[in-house]
């Protein structure tokens, strides 16, 4: 279930960053590029920072494939996307739960405290869009007023309290993906948003 989600959220990061390219006027190579980073960015550097090389989409080139494709697909079908954005920022939001997930148990497989291993499941999910961003000369959304890393940072306090309680570790896994999911559509509902600070 969570390898169909991944691949999911995979395709969702990827088509959200060709949109950003294609609003920037990139060319096809560029387009791609940026639905890449935004797909893998995350957890490439969450493979860098914890000594896992080659990193994972160099391993299984199945998620470059996808990217591929969700490029294709967003070049092809870029007149008809705005009718799917639902349906495309849900999936989006279920691979930030998963990839918060993933970053997660990533760091606890090489055995680091319970703060890195949050730090590493929120830089998962969500630094492939910081790259996107900083690439395509825009200030990251994450650091304006979005609530979306603060789901990761939420989703993974819940998996350490819980683990902490002894709670089943599938129980676990689906918590953490569901608080970081319902945090972030709860966030978007009703339109909450971290305090800014403005210059006098």
């Amino acid at each position: 279930m969570f390898e169909i989600f991944d691949m999911t959220g995979t395709f969702a990061f990827a088509v959200s960053g060709a949109l950003v390219a294609l609003n920037k006027r990139m060319d096809t190579f560029g387009i791609f590029i940026i639905a890449f980073v935004t797909a893998v960015g995350g957890g490439t550097l969450r493979d860098v920072l914890i000594g896992k090389t080659p990193v994972s989409w160099m391993t299984d080139l199945l998620n470059v494939y996808i990217i591929f494709g969700a490029t294709v697909f967003t070049i092809l079908f870029r007149n008809y996307l705005k009718y799917l954005s639902k349906s495309l920022f849900l999936f989006d939001t279920i691979g930030l739960g998963v990839f918060t997930l993933l970053g997660i148990k990533a760091g606890l497989s090489v055995e680091i405290s319970a703060v890195a291993c949050v730090g590493l499941g929120t830089m998962t999910g969500s630094f492939g869009g910081v790259i996107r961003d900083i690439l395509c000369n825009e200030i990251p959304v994450i650091f304006r007023k979005e609530v979306y890393a603060t789901a990761c940072i939420l989703g993974g306090v819940f998996y350490f309290v819980a683990q902490y309680l002894g709670a089943n570790t599938l129980v676990i896994d689906i918590g953490t993906a569901l608080t970081v999911i319902l945090v972030r559509l709860l966030a978007v509902k009703f339109r909450l948003q971290l305090p800014v600070v403005y210059k006098n």
